[in-house]
C-alpha cells in the first residue's frame, strides 16, 4: 500500500501543469548556474593548469552547481510539501484516506516516498547535465557520487521536515510559510554560528551536507540525515495519528 500511495503521489505531481512549469524554470535556473561556474573555470584554467595539484572541473564546477542545487530546493520543497497534506485536508480528500483501511504509517512513508521519487528525478536531469563535462575533461565520479548522496539525503531531510510541518495546518500556505522558515533558520545557524559553538553548527544540515559536497562520507553525517529523517516522519505519523483519533 505504500507504494502504491508513493505510485499516486509521484504521478499526481507529473500530471500538474504547475509542475512543469516549475520544473522549466528550474532547469533554466540550474543551466545558468552551470554554464556560469564552466565559463568562471575555462577562465582560470590556463593558470590551474600550471599548479601541482590543481581542482578538476568536478571540484571545480560540478560540487559547487550541485552546492547551489542543494539550497534553492531547500527553498522550493516547501511549495511541494505543502499539498502533501495541508493542502488534500482543506479540499477535504483527506477524509478518503482516513476512512480507508490505510494505517497512518502508510500514508506519511507513501507520500515521503512519492516526493522523493519526483525531487530524484530533478536531481537525475541536473547530474545528467553536469556529466556532460565527461566528453571534455575528466571527472571524478567518486566525488559526483558523494555529493549525489549527500543531495538526495539532504531533500530527504527537508522533505521529512516539510511533511510534519504540513500535517500540523490545513492551510497550505501557513504550511509552506512555517517550513521554509524552519529550513531558512536551520541554514542561518551554519552560516550565523561561531566556530566555537560546535554543537549548535551541527543541528544545521547544510553542515553535513558540506562533508558529502567534498568528497567525504562520513558515518556521522549520515546518521544525522538517517535520525532527522526518522525523526519528522515519527512526528508527522504520531501527528496524524492524532488526528485520526481527536479529529
Amino acid at each position: 500500500m505504500i507504494l502504491t500511495i508513493a505510485h499516486k503521489e509521484f504521478r499526481s505531481l507529473l500530471a500538474t501543469p504547475s509542475t512543469w512549469i516549475i520544473l522549466g524554470a528550474l532547469q533554466f535556473i540550474f543551466s545558468w548556474f552551470f554554464l556560469a561556474r564552466l565559463d568562471a573555470y575555462l577562465q582560470v584554467q590556463t593558470q590551474l593548469a600550471q599548479m601541482a595539484n590543481a581542482p578538476g572541473a568536478t571540484q571545480s564546477v560540478i560540487s559547487p552547481v550541485l552546492a547551489t542545487i542543494g539550497f534553492i530546493l531547500m527553498m522550493l520543497i516547501p511549495v511541494f510539501t505543502m499539498r502533501l497534506y495541508a493542502e488534500e485536508r482543506r479540499n477535504q480528500t483527506m477524509v478518503l484516506f482516513m476512512s480507508a483501511p490505510i494505517s497512518s504509517r502508510e500514508i506519511i512513508l507513501g507520500k515521503f516516498i512519492g516526493l522523493i521519487l519526483f525531487l530524484s528525478l530533478i536531481i537525475a536531469v541536473c547530474l545528467v547535465m553536469l556529466l556532460t563535462l565527461a566528453l571534455g575533461t575528466r571527472l571524478d565520479f567518486g566525488l559526483v557520487f558523494s555529493n549525489a548522496l549527500g543531495l538526495i539525503l539532504l531533500t530527504s531531510c527537508y522533505t521529512s521536515l516539510g511533511l510534519y510541518f504540513s500535517t500540523l495546518s490545513s492551510q497550505p500556505i501557513v504550511a509552506a510559510t512555517s517550513t521554509l522558515a524552519a529550513l531558512f533558520g536551520l541554514w542561518l545557524i551554519d552560516y550565523a554560528g561561531s566556530s566555537s559553538n560546535a554543537i549548535l553548527k551541527n543541528l544545521s544540515p547544510t553542515v553535513h551536507f558540506q562533508s558529502f559536497n567534498s568528497g567525504l562520507l562520513l558515518s556521522r553525517d549520515i546518521a544525522y540525515f538517517v535520525l532527522c529523517i526518522t525523526l519528522f516522519l515519527m512526528l508527522a505519523i504520531r501527528r496524524l495519528n492524532n488526528t485520526r483519533t481527536y479529529g
